[in-house]
């Protein structure tokens, strides 16, 4: 069943690359995306399949219906965009200025990650965050110290990296670096969001690397509470995963946390039925989180009797693999420009 999807889902891209081309109009272009993207259409066959399929199908089935749907919907869009200009331009010779400037190809596009940062932004952005940077060498003191984590503390094991000791600096192990910088240099109340590379001691893999992005956020204000943590991390994962995503929050301890979580979302390809894809499990862990310690508060010059807090973090290559339906990590930094599909 599978490999019959994948040769009919990967002959309906070619046909497709070859009608647009030949698409004059927006209506023309809504009735082609209805053909290949509709009820009617193979990728919702393919869709409505998955709920027959066996585990280890509906992991390799999902993906490729995942990768049809992104590829067939940014070539629907670029040629939007490119009727939208035209109609207005060359393609209408009775009203278009015939001294404009003719229509550019499109060379390239986005890095896969690049997208979905973008898109994360947009729905932070659009609550007040702003998208804060910082350096990716770093120093011990924003890195640990500063996040509840002294030398002699265990969890640092979890987070080695590659680093010197006089001075004592290294590559970042995580953003929250960053948000020790701007709690001691910026003034509160603050929300920002960190999207970045970081660097651990892993074994390079499908699913693990030595640099990978993380995606954090920190709200710093008084009267923060537990509340506004999960009211605004609901809300963000309805925006990624559709408003009926089911959710759970689970006790979790982190050194610059307290309490601590961890935001699950229900299995999108087993609904809670248990798969090899949240391992049996039925749920998926998105992102830990939780109300900003006390301790931490104090060591960035924050008065924690007066001002509270929430951060949360999550791992962004796993999100970008399952958005775009790409099976290994390595492929999003070794300069591939077309990802395979599993088959």
């Amino acid at each position: 069943m599978q490999t019959n999807y994948t040769k009919l889902l990967d002959k309906q891209l070619q046909v497709l690359t070859q009608k647009l081309p030949q698409i004059t109009s927006q209506a023309e272009l809504a009735d082609r995306a209805e053909e290949y993207l509709g009820k009617n259409s193979n990728w919702m066959q393919a869709t409505a399949e998955l709920k027959r399929a066996s585990i280890d199908e509906k992991k390799k089935l999902g993906l490729i219906i995942n990768s049809f749907k992104a590829k067939a919907t940014e070539m629907l869009d670029h040629q939007a965009q490119a009727l939208q200009l035209g109609e207005t331009t060359a393609h209408n010779p009775i009203t278009g200025d015939p001294t404009l400037p003719g229509l550019l190809p499109k060379i390239g596009h986005l890095h896969p990650t690049t997208t979905v940062v973008r898109k994360i932004n947009s729905f932070f952005r659009y609550l007040g965050y702003s998208v804060y940077e910082g350096p990716e060498i770093e120093d011990n003191e924003f890195n640990f110290e500063k996040l509840n984590l002294p030398k002699d503390h265990p969890a640092r094991e979890l987070a080695d990296t590659l680093y010197i000791s006089d001075p004592e600096v290294l590559l970042r192990t995580h953003t929250s670096s960053v948000e020790t910088r701007a709690m001691t240099q910026e003034s509160v109340p603050l929300r920002i969001v960190v999207p970045g590379k970081v660097y651990r001691n892993e074994n390079s893999n499908t699913t693990n690397n030595s640099m990978f992005y993380q995606y954090e956020g920190l709200v710093i204000d008084k009267g923060i509470s537990m509340a506004d943590l999960k009211g605004t991390l609901n809300r963000f994962v309805q925006f990624l995963y559709g408003k009926d995503v089911k959710t759970r929050f689970r006790c979790k301890y982190y050194p610059q946390v307290e309490p601590g979580g961890g935001l699950d979302i229900q299995c999108t390809f087993c609904h809670g039925d248990g798969c090899s894809v949240c391992k049996y499990r039925g749920w998926i862990e998105v992102l830990g989180c939780g109300l900003v310690h006390p301790n931490v508060l104090t060591k960035c010059g924050i008065d924690s009797q007066v001002y509270s807090g929430f951060a949360f973090g999550m791992g962004l290559d796993r999100m970008v693999m399952l958005t775009h339906g790409i099976n290994d990590i390595r492929k999003l930094y070794n300069g591939e420009l077309m990802y395979e599909e599993i088959v």
